[in-house]
């Protein structure tokens, strides 16, 4: 059975944190509430994986890049050729005898000469040169793991020169910033490796591979990774930190419609399975959002990300029925493209759900269990949550295949939550929603999937949770939603609308904002909950109301607390003012929010009378600004104001205008 989480409209936070040893007992007139409410909603969209939460530092570091992924791309994408000292060579392409038949692509480099004149003392060597993704930022000091596969061909083993540098500039050799040398001695593909510390910082480096031996080599799956990731599993670490401040609760993964091939068909479904094991065995492909995906960030990844975080992991998988953007099928709207597998297929993307539940939690006496332990990780992931298609046109044809997957999930694992879809746009008279909720309502599924993006207004106004029927077996999880701009305003309407979701916390259990990052100069979409470059993360006023959010988790919802004076009505149905008071019994902490979406101060008035044990002193958290104040790569004016306040059981507290408060207190 799943709890419910959900606070009400607009937004007032007071933290109660006493000391955790001994869950308080909550008073009267609480309304238990689901402890899962906020979550992330992880999508390799604007290169959010490669170049971005995947700390690789190379790109196409296995050749496997493709003009289908974009015009122009190709295995070389990314590499150049150098031949410092007027050395001579050539790079082909080569497929024979690859590593593995998921990589095909490898380099074949024949070096005739590595100097022009023997007593040359210059930079000398026949090579390839990557420069990263924009630049390849190193600090002095730290590590940087460099791997690849190499083959000796013919000729001696290859003295290898691998070292980082920093360009100086035309007819000059580059700044030496780290180098190490490695022998390519054996005729089979054999993975060689070395470290590389940098003397100083630089922002743009590249990496270059000069051979000093001529002969010819093969050499595939070049890497060159930070030592220093998050909690040492490869991810990077200044993301990852940013994640784990908003406190979230689970993360839906890989997508999104990364999930079902997106615009693609069939041919680019994301398959688990090809997504772990050693990762010159993944399959890579082409990403929907027209990009390359080389799978460094695959299933383990993302199990193990989860695990490091204390989220609950909700993967998605597909159901045997395309996207309906196939073959341009958005530009049908509302008759979108769909294809569909044959029934007699069905079997095979059922058993890929069967042995994902196996290899998450199965012991490693088990087939899947054993290759998860393999993997490094003996233990059981203790899956939960499995999501089965992603925001589909709900037909016919999915709702059959949908039915046939569930059934046979659910019979097989009575104990997992299964996650389904309300269709693209979930809003009231739209096809796909009610047809979406009608199937949800026939078969008592557990929990549906919500998605919307809309203009600031519409977060302001609508509190259609309020009238969701309170006899309905399935639960909401609000998988993907934001305010269709990045400002204050759209910061503020979401608080707003997030407490109308505590409120009805016994209808919403589970939120996650998207899209969740976006890189500078890559971006698909917008807004975006964080951006980022090589260098710094840049964070949307939307982010701060998230962590706030996070931060105050809870497992009991009072709506009688705080009264705000005069409240301005908003142009529909909802509130400019709302407030909730969240309750985590387990930690003992109280949280009071309060958001003021409007131009007039306010007076709000707080009465904790029921709560016995109040500290005196508690933390008051504030966004606040003009409106139309934006964080962006050039300044970020939005950011919380902390203070130390003194608490009563009875007060008044002044709202700000446009202004959203939490108070933290100790119980």
């Amino acid at each position: 059975m799943i709890r419910q989480t959900l606070t009400g409209a607009l937004i007032l936070a007071s933290t109660l944190s006493v000391n955790a040893q001994k869950p308080m007992q909550a008073p009267q007139g609480g309304k238990q509430i689901s402890d899962e409410l906020i979550g992330i909603f992880f999508e390799d969209i604007s290169s959010s994986a490669d170049g971005g939460l995947c700390a690789e530092l190379l790109q196409n570091g296995s050749f496997e890049f493709s003009p289908v992924e974009r015009d122009g791309w190709g295995p070389g994408t990314a590499w150049k050729a150098i031949r410092p000292g007027h050395a001579l060579g050539k790079l082909t392409v080569k497929q024979q005898d690859p590593i593995h038949q998921n990589n095909p692509n490898y380099m074949r480099i024949d070096i005739e000469r590595t100097r022009q004149f023997h007593d040359y003392k210059g930079w000398v060597g026949y090579g390839l040169q990557n420069d990263g993704f924009d630049g390849i930022s190193v600090k002095a000091g730290a590590g940087y793991d460099f791997s690849m596969f190499g083959r000796n061909i013919e000729g001696d083993a290859k003295q290898l020169r691998i070292v980082l540098v920093q360009h100086q500039g035309w007819g000059k050799d580059p700044k030496v910033l780290a180098e190490a040398n490695i022998s390519i001695d054996s005729k089979e593909w054999k993975k060689y490796s070395c470290t590389l510390t940098p003397a100083e910082d630089c922002t743009k480096a590249s990496l270059q591979i000069l051979s000093l031996t001529t002969g010819t080599m093969d050499v595939d799956m070049i890497s060159l990774m930070p030592q220093d990731t998050y909690k040492g599993h490869g991810l990077r670490k200044d993301l990852a930190m940013a994640l784990q401040d908003l406190k979230p609760k689970f993360m839906r993964f890989p997508g999104g419609c990364v999930v079902h091939g997106g615009g693609d068909g069939f041919w680019n479904t994301y398959r688990w399975k090809e997504t772990i094991g050693p990762k010159e065995t993944r399959r890579q492909q082409k990403n929907t959002w027209g990009y390359h995906q080389s799978m460094g960030l695959g299933y383990f990844e993302y199990f193990q990300f989860c695990e490091d975080m204390g989220m609950q992991p909700v993967p998605i998988l597909p159901c045997g029925v395309s996207c309906q953007g196939t073959n341009g099928g958005w530009g049908l709207w509302p008759q979108q493209a769909q294809d569909v597998c044959d029934m007699k297929d069905m079997d095979e993307w059922t058993q890929d759900a069967l042995d994902l539940i196996e290899w998450a939690n199965g012991d490693v006496t088990t087939k899947w269990g054993k290759i998860r332990a393999e993997q490094g990780h003996p233990a059981p992931f203790n899956l939960k949550y499995l999501g089965i298609g992603n925001e589909e046109k709900i037909s016919p044809e999915f709702e059959e295949r949908f039915m046939y997957m569930y059934e046979r999930i659910t019979k097989a694992h009575p104990e997992i939550v299964i996650v389904g879809t309300a269709g693209p746009g979930s809003h009231a008279g739209n096809p796909d929603y009610e047809n979406g909720w009608k199937l949800a309502d026939k078969i008592g599924l557990p929990v549906i999937d919500e998605h919307y993006y809309e203009k600031y207004d519409y977060f302001l106004n609508s509190r259609q949770y309020d009238k969701y029927p309170r006899d309905r077996k399935t639960k909401v999880y609000l998988g993907e939603y934001a305010s269709k701009d990045k400002k204050l305003i759209d910061a503020l309407a979401e608080a707003l609308y997030l407490i109308h979701v505590e409120r009805n916390a016994d209808v919403v259990t589970m939120t996650s904002y998207a899209p969740l990052f976006a890189r500078k100069n890559a971006t698909n979409w917008n807004p975006d909950l964080i951006y980022f470059d090589n260098e710094r993360t840049f964070l949307t006023c939307s982010y701060y109301v998230q962590k706030m959010f996070g931060e105050s988790s809870g497992n009991y919802f009072y709506g009688d607390c705080v009264t705000i004076a005069d409240r301005d009505k908003s142009a529909g149905e909802g509130m400019l003012q709302e407030q909730s008071v969240v309750l985590n019994s387990k930690t003992r902490e109280l949280f009071i929010k309060i958001c003021n979406a409007s131009a007039n101060e306010k007076k709000a008035k707080i009465d904790l009378s029921r709560f016995k044990s109040l500290k005196s002193i508690a933390t008051k958290t504030t966004i606040s600004g003009n409106p139309q104040d934006e964080n962006n790569f050039d300044a970020q004016p939005v950011a919380p104001a902390t203070e130390q306040i003194k608490m009563k059981k009875r007060m008044e507290l002044t709202v700000s205008p446009y202004s959203f408060t939490m108070i933290t207190v100790k119980l």
